[in-house]
């Protein structure tokens, strides 16, 4: 089956607002053995709309729209739809005694533009919104299905699960396709094939798709069945085998975090953990108390971005600052040692780099950082070069001390 996707709002056109919600059809979409050909966006007019609707590919089984449903009078898609079909709108009772239950429920008034809402294209089926009030509507014509959708994401998953999906099934006979993805850091893609070449060739050769999908300092291997899940056995079998090619750079599966990894790790071995940061601005902290439950395992940071504050909280000796400056390995390792310390944690990791994109020397280039990392039995220190961009070096900082912990805590 060949899904087009219709997103409709000025919001997604500027950049105001992120398209989740074609990501998030996409993706379930994969699960049921539907196939994505073409995402546009466009602007909520009726020009716009009917233009896209007579651009259809003519292959193309089923289009979900989405947004331009709401009360407001720039909402005009189901007026737009009703001219395109040739219908007109009728109150349609049902969608109305919800509407009115919504706002007495909440202890709202309802407003005229509320009620409109109930207002619905006489040939369509309607598609019940249990999370809002603009209700789905589901047509079949011109030998296509299009399916129409509120914007609001939570509205629009909601629909999506509970009507779409199920009646997508009984319509089509679809196959699943089976995903698994094993996420990786610290490996750039094209070194990346290099190391699996041979991995990635039996793969292919068991007829199985195999995807890089790369992001500052992560990169993501996904192998997917067209068979569904009775591969999944042998695509457990080849992340099995891609852990022992890459130890050091694979952390997790599908949607796990490095974060939640490593939390899990500290949790399980009854470790703390602080920061001493530097070039990363308390970043790193944040990340990793971004977990519910950190705060069984996180204790605190010190934010030493001037080398008085390295000093007085963290213990750097003035000597070693004077002598091989701030960004070095020398300092970092002081940093790190003298933050756990006085945290009185188990582990702290440091960090000192010039992010750039003004600060850097011959000697020390734009981009430099270095990581360490203080345990109870040893402190190591490791040195990277991430480029000129602030924003990717503190970014990739981040991700990289995460992952060299995750790394240790393993091999320790």
């Amino acid at each position: 089956m060949n899904i087009e996707l219709l997103s409709i709002g000025d919001e997604l056109l500027i950049g105001q607002t992120i398209n989740t919600n074609a990501a998030w059809i996409g993706q379930e979409m994969s699960l049921i053995g539907a196939r994505i050909v073409r995402t546009t966006v466009i602007s909520d007019t009726t020009e716009a709309i009917q233009s896209s609707l007579d651009s259809i590919d003519s292959n193309t089984d089923c289009i979900i729209i989405t947004g331009g449903l709401g009360p407001t009078k720039d909402d005009i898609t189901k007026h737009t739809l009703c001219s395109y079909f040739n219908t007109r709108l009728e109150v349609h009772l049902p969608t109305l005694k919800k509407i009115e239950d919504y706002f007495f429920k909440r202890n709202r008034p309802m407003l005229e533009a509320n009620i409109q809402q109930a207002e619905l294209p006489l040939n369509c089926e309607i598609l019940n919104n249990n999370y809002g009030t603009a209700a789905g509507m589901w047509f079949e014509e011109k030998g296509k299905i299009f399916i129409s959708l509120p914007g609001v994401p939570y509205e629009m998953k909601g629909i999506m699960l509970e009507e779409v999906i199920p009646r997508l099934k009984e319509k089509f006979s679809l196959k699943s396709i089976y995903h698994k993805t094993a996420l990786t850091q610290g490996i750039g893609e094209s070194f990346l094939a290099e190391i699996i070449y041979n991995w990635e060739n039996s793969i292919r050769s068991n007829n199985l798709g195999l995807a890089y999908l790369p992001s500052p300092g992560l990169v993501k291997l996904r192998i997917t069945s067209y068979r569904g899940e009775e591969d999944k056995k042998i695509i457990d079998a080849y992340f099995d085998e891609l852990k022992n090619l890459i130890p050091e750079a694979l952390y997790g599966f599908e949607n796990e975090s490095l974060t939640q990894v490593i939390g899990e790790m500290l949790r399980t071995r009854k470790m703390t953990i602080g920061t001493v940061e530097s070039c990363t601005s308390g970043l790193l902290a944040s990340q990793i108390c971004s977990i519910s439950g950190a705060s069984d395992y996180f204790m605190g940071s010190l934010l030493t971005y001037s080398n008085s504050l390295k000093i007085s909280l963290a213990d750097v000796s003035p000597e070693t600052l004077e002598k091989f400056g701030a960004v070095s390995e020398e300092v970092v390792k002081e940093m790190a040692i003298g933050g756990r310390k006085k945290l009185g944690v188990d582990c702290c990791i440091s960090t000192s780099g010039i992010a750039g994109p003004n600060g850097g020397s011959i000697e020390k280039p734009v981009g430099l950082v270095w990581i360490a990392i203080a345990l109870p039995t040893k402190t190591i220190v490791k040195k990277f070069q991430f480029g000129d961009n602030r924003e990717r070096t503190v970014q990739m900082t981040v991700s990289s001390a995460l992952n060299y912990l995750r790394y240790e805590l393993e091999t320790t």
